[in-house]
Parts: C-alpha cells; structure tokens; sequence
C-alpha cells in the first residue's frame, strides 16, 4: 500500500522520498517502481521531507514515529491503528504537526476506489496535497483519533467478517461437514460463496498483516468499553496464515 500512495502522489506531481533501510526485496522493488527516491533511512528521510506519510504494518507504527521524533513538519500516521495507539505515536513526534490518517480501500491506481481519511490539525493541507490524486482525501470532524477510530469501526466489520467465515468453515471441515455447509450456504445464502473464497485468497496474501490489526481493533473495543474478545480470536485465525514468501 505505501509504495501505491507514493505512486499516486508521484503521478500527480509531488517528489516523494523513501527509507528503504530494514524493508523487503519486493517493497525495494515496488518502491522503484513506482518512481520514489530512496534516502535509506528515516533519519535521512526527515530532513529532506516536508511531510512523511507513514505507511507500515501496525507494530511498527510507533518505533517508525520514534525514528523520527525531531520532524518538525507534517507527520501524518496512515496506519491501521487504534486511537489510543495513534495517540501515542503522536507523542512521539511532539513537534511535527500531527494528522490521524486512515486507508480505506485496495491500493489507489486509477482512482474512485481507495480513500484515505483525515483528522487533527492539518488535516486540509494534507487533503490539497492529495487532490487531483488517484486516492480521494476525505477530512473527519474531530482530533487526532477520529481517522483511526473510523478504520477500526470499517475493517471490524470488513476483516473480521471474513474471520469469522473461516473460523466457521474451518469447525465445518474439523467435524467432517464442509460439504454441507457449502451446499446450505450455497442454497440459502449463495453469496457466501464467493465471499469465502475471497477471504481465503486474501488471508493466505496478507492475513499475516492483518493480526496486529485485529489485536489493535480488539484495543479499541476494550478502550471504549466494548467487548474485545471476537476481534482477539480473528488475530488468532489470521495468525494461522504464514507471511508469503518473495
């Protein structure tokens, strides 16, 4: 997703700098790809940058905003993280002008179907750098956290419905009925078919990123007194699935 963002940004005329330091093969790979110029480390990327979008699986979010505590533009957090955890991040960034973000959608390529959401001060200079862009910049009522708390209330819903899907074919095929579970979906609610493929062809590609996202959905539930324990057991279920090999 991060190398797409950059892309978008790039295409609509904006230099966009890189930390390649610590990342894959492949994220190298997409990131030259997509036209973005490598500084190689975050450190480095600060001083040149104006504003840094952060774009990385959740666990990271915070030690990536510690790397670059002494940025004094606009950091902007674009991770799947909760409020209280994006809150944190921002304290570590205590002078940059901070912007909750959140992506909602596939990776932007011709634009109309990614969108990323924003929230805290700052918020409409971060929305004009993306206007005209293939990703649509959506501001949100509220401080730092709204963004946030809208990307755990969607992909609650999105990711951990397709959890739950699994989890219910995977006790089907343990008891030895999978195939009457598939023929009473089939005949009583035929869109479930296609719905559990693509949740399986998703958690088999990126379920892996998808645990810390779970746990964090899990960490917003329980901060606002909700219950937390379903999403605790989606991070089980996506943890069954390895990190792809590249």
């Amino acid at each position: 997703m991060g190398a797409a963002v950059g892309a978008a940004l790039v295409r609509g005329g904006v230099e966009v700098v890189w930390a390649s330091a610590g990342r894959s093969e492949a994220t190298r790979a997409r990131a030259d790809e997509a036209g973005l110029v490598d500084l190689g480390t975050v450190a480095a990327l600060v001083e040149h940058a104006h504003v840094v979008v952060s774009v990385c699986p959740p666990h990271a979010a915070f030690e990536t905003a510690t790397q670059a505590a002494a940025f004094t533009g606009i950091y902007v957090d674009a991770n799947a993280v909760s409020p209280g955890t994006v809150r944190r991040v921002a304290a570590a960034v205590p002078h940059a002008r901070f912007v909750d973000g959140a992506l909602i959608g596939s990776p932007p390529v011709n634009g109309g179907g990614t969108r990323i959401y924003l929230s805290g001060d700052g918020s409409g200079l971060v929305a004009e750098l993306f206007a005209g862009t293939a990703l649509e910049a959506r501001v949100v009522e509220g401080g730092i956290g709204s963004a946030s708390a809208l990307k755990m209330a969607y992909a609650a819903w999105t990711k951990g419905a397709g959890a739950l899907l699994l989890t219910a074919r995977e006790l089907a095929r343990a008891e030895g009925v999978e195939d009457d579970l598939l023929a009473e979906w089939a005949h009583s609610l035929p869109q479930l078919g296609d719905q559990v493929v693509s949740a399986e062809r998703s958690a088999a590609t990126k379920g892996w990123r998808w645990v810390g996202e779970m746990d964090e959905i899990a960490m917003a539930m329980r901060e606002t007194g909700l219950p937390d324990g379903f999403h605790r057991a989606a991070a089980q279920t996506y943890a069954h699935y390895p990190r792809p090999r590249h």
